[in-house]
């Protein structure tokens, strides 16, 4: 009798090891600094306002995150194949995207500008990209914008792996023009390198076939429960003033950008 009560009890503690393991809602992000969304510190630690977003979000829906770093040009696939169960790591809603995933509801939506030399004569038209080597980072809105309104004017539209790539190469000439969200780029702006090279020369216009409708969470399609969980957090975090509690901590306007 007491080796089968010791064998129900270990039953039970390896079953509820288990259902623990099960409940853990791995959220998927890039490990790339992108301030003041993501900033690590000298230990690795992550802080910023996406971050601050994910935690209030979780805390709302009432689920037990944890942060997985994936390789953004595999952070779909990791999603897909089981190894994350969402992505919030500033992934725009469009309808390329919605054929492999879902999306909750947006988090937020930012213009995209375009940043290029003090002394160069670029705007926003595609006339002005002519012969103009454009860096953009890979599997982004940018990168299918420029691909689509800028690809039979630009000499190249070279793609690279982190934005940070296409701010080093911004600064030092090897490309002409930078792709990017105003935020991040204003970043960039402040920094020593950026505010001695460079400037934005205008906001494009807004194209949801490839810069979206917001950025979201992306999620497994079928994973309706967790949908509705996140987008109800998310609902009631802008209600109850947690959103503009931290937003206001990182941002002097409105990153939510209308309804």
């Amino acid at each position: 009798m007491k080796k089968y009560v010791l064998g129900m009890m270990a039953g039970a503690l390896l079953a509820m090891g288990g259902t623990a393991h099960a409940e853990k809602t791995r959220v998927g992000f890039a490990p790339e600094a992108y301030p003041p969304f993501w900033v690590a510190d000298a230990n690795g630690n992550w802080t910023g306002w996406e971050v601050d977003i994910i935690d209030a979000v979780c805390a709302e829906a009432k689920l037990d995150c944890e942060r997985v770093p994936v390789a953004w040009e595999g952070i779909i696939p990791a999603l897909l194949g089981g190894k994350i169960d969402m992505i919030m790591n500033s992934m725009r809603i469009n309808d390329e995207r919605r054929k492999v995933i879902d999306f909750s509801d947006k988090y937020y939506e930012v213009p995209t500008v375009v940043v290029a030399a003090k002394s160069a004569t670029v705007d926003t038209t595609p006339e002005s990209m002519d012969g103009k080597i454009i860096g953009v980072q890979v599997s982004t809105g940018q990168q299918a914008y420029a691909e689509k309104n800028f690809g039979a004017n630009a000499s190249e539209i070279r793609g690279y792996n982190t934005q940070d790539e296409v701010y080093q190469d911004l600064a030092a000439g090897r490309i002409d023009v930078a792709i990017d969200g105003v935020v991040a780029m204003n970043e960039f702006l402040k920094s020593a390198s950026g505010a001695e090279c460079c400037e934005s020369k205008g906001v494009l216009k807004r194209d949801p076939s490839t810069l979206g409708e917001g950025y979201g969470v992306g999620l497994r399609k079928g994973d309706d429960a967790v949908k509705a969980k996140i987008n109800d957090a998310i609902a009631a975090i802008r209600k109850n003033g947690t959103y503009d509690a931290i937003t206001k901590k990182y941002f002097d306007f409105d990153i939510y950008g209308g309804d």
